[in-house]
């Protein structure tokens, strides 16, 4: 028993370093405003198989849906999560909860448009960082 203790205290410890890198690894990283990282520019391409932008705009300020780059200025990670997945049906935004290729991206999706929304990610196109 005394031993299974020891056990978990040293792999916690051993975690640990890893869980804190985890919390200090930027959202997005950007070049010259179009040029993100591979997961940022997951996002965007989820962004546009998912044809968000009839609703959203091409470049993110809103048509029949709201403008995200304001949206993600006050929506937490965990509320646009859920208004992604869940929809919000009084207001014409769809879920997406069973498309796979937006919930398995959901991160690099909000990666994306937090970029956007931050001003970090200036064109709505993006590149690779080379």
């Amino acid at each position: 028993m005394k031993y299974a203790m020891l056990l978990c205290a040293a792999l916690m410890v051993v975690g640990s370093p890893s869980h804190a890198a985890d919390a200090q690894k930027p959202l997005y990283t950007v070049v010259d405003g179009n040029k993100v990282d591979p997961n940022t520019l997951k996002g965007f391409h989820t962004w546009r198989a998912a044809a968000c932008d009839r609703c959203h705009g091409a470049n993110q300020e809103g048509m029949v849906g709201p403008s995200l780059i304001e949206s993600l200025k006050v929506l937490t990670k965990e509320q646009f999560i859920q208004t992604v997945r869940d929809g919000r049906q009084d207001k014409g935004m769809v879920s997406f909860g069973n498309n796979p290729r937006v919930m398995d991206n959901i991160d690099a999706l909000y990666a994306y448009l937090k970029g956007r929304s931050d001003g970090a990610i200036t064109q709505a196109k993006v590149q690779p960082i080379e």
